[in-house]
């Protein structure tokens, strides 16, 4: 079992920036990637980023590219997004996730919101 502590996240006007957190804990020898969805109220759950935790491999949606960094410190086993040029549209409640290769673990889920 893999357990995920979430933290950041927020109330910020357009144009700010946040940086969300997510630490495991638990069978974390097992994990092989980390990463985010966010999910809007009637909407289905979206990637946001994924990073691979032994190359650092990333990947991002293509409405965050270029505002949105997702790093991780592997002694911390703590995955970071970095969110910068925050937009409204990026309101929403944001949840870490780990892989083990066989199913998805999730954080808690923590708001975002951004104000125009």
């Amino acid at each position: 079992q893999v357990q995920l502590v979430e933290s950041g996240g927020g109330l910020v006007q357009a144009g700010g920036s946040l940086r969300l957190s997510c630490a495991a804990s638990g069978s974390i020898f097992r994990i092989n990637a980390m990463g985010w969805f966010r999910q809007v109220p009637g909407k289905q759950r979206e990637l946001v980023a994924r990073i691979t935790t032994s190359v650092g491999t990333t990947l991002s949606a293509d409405s965050v590219k270029g505002r949105f960094t997702i790093s991780r410190d592997n002694a911390k086993n703590t995955a970071y997004l970095q969110m910068n040029s925050l937009k409204p549209e990026d309101t929403a409640v944001y949840y870490c996730y780990a892989h083990d290769g066989f199913r998805n673990y999730w954080g808690q889920g923590t708001q975002v919101t951004v104000s125009s």
